[in-house]
């Protein structure tokens, strides 16, 4: 769609420039593959700064884990090679997989597009909370905070980006990334939007992390030494919604759906990774 409101395009070179460019200021929106905000009408925007230009490497991986850039495509996340150890390696394609678009897409739409939209079925955000991933946040001032992608994403297209604030980059840690994973996703239709998407991580130390996306306004994590029962999992998770963001309610499936759905798929996932019966 064509965005006759715009005044100006920015194309950014360097941080200086960026924080010259004013990103929060009201009328203007960051530009990276700008496949939502070319999706829709956006009248009130006068000014897109394009963050393309920066030339960011899409991806590295080093002993510390794999950095995604805010600018990578989603659908490079998905074709990255393997790596020694790497046992969560599946787990990236999986999450690119649930993105409900086609391949050309996939090819334009970004890591960062797709985590700061914030919206519940964000595969990339599944992802990074899936592998305990931390934002790299660039700040108007100058400034660089790291947050974890759980605390960033506050509800549907709610973050806690301060204003003037860009996402530069998601970390994922070698020692998620060397754990065996387990994914369900759940949707009304065999091409629809997420509607619960879960995931399972059992880290070599026997650690066990439970993440709950799409169904659920906001991230929900929990943590165990060792893996749980899956009626006691069930149990925590329950408790944790109850408490934090309540079950999602939108045309792609009503909260008691969606509550069940995810249940059945949190005991499928906790005994895939050797929960106890």
């Amino acid at each position: 769609m064509d965005l006759n409101t715009i005044e100006a395009i920015i194309a950014v070179r360097d941080r200086a420039a960026l924080a010259a460019a004013h990103p929060g200021a009201p009328g203007t929106a960051v530009l990276a593959g700008g496949t939502w905000l070319f999706s829709c009408e956006q009248p009130h925007l006068r000014t897109l700064v394009d963050l393309t230009a920066l030339g960011w490497e899409p991806w590295s991986a080093t002993a510390a884990g794999l950095r995604l850039a805010a600018t990578c495509p989603v659908a490079e996340v998905g074709a990255l090679p393997a790596r020694p150890g790497w046992a969560a390696h599946p787990l990236l394609r999986q999450c690119v997989r649930a993105l409900l678009a086609p391949p050309t897409v996939r090819s334009a739409a970004t890591v960062g597009g797709n985590v700061c939209l914030a919206l519940p079925a964000g595969a990339l955000t599944s992802l990074a909370v899936a592998l305990d991933g931390t934002a790299e946040l660039w700040g108007a001032d100058g400034s660089t905070r790291h947050l974890p992608v759980a605390d960033l994403v506050l509800g549907d297209r709610r973050t806690a980006l301060r204003p003037g604030e860009v996402l530069r980059a998601v970390d994922l840690p070698e020692r998620a990334l060397r754990a065996r994973t387990a994914f369900r996703r759940t949707s009304l239709h065999r091409l629809g939007r997420s509607a619960s998407l879960v995931t399972g991580r059992l880290d070599e130390d026997g650690a066990f992390t439970l993440a709950v996306t799409a169904a659920v306004a906001r991230p929900v994590v929990l943590r165990w030494s060792v893996p749980p029962a899956p009626a006691s999992a069930a149990a925590q998770l329950r408790a944790a919604v109850a408490a934090g963001p309540g079950w999602f309610d939108d045309v792609h499936g009503a909260p008691d759906w969606r509550r069940a759905v995810t249940l059945r798929s949190v005991a499928q996932v906790v005994q895939e990774l050797g929960g106890a019966s």
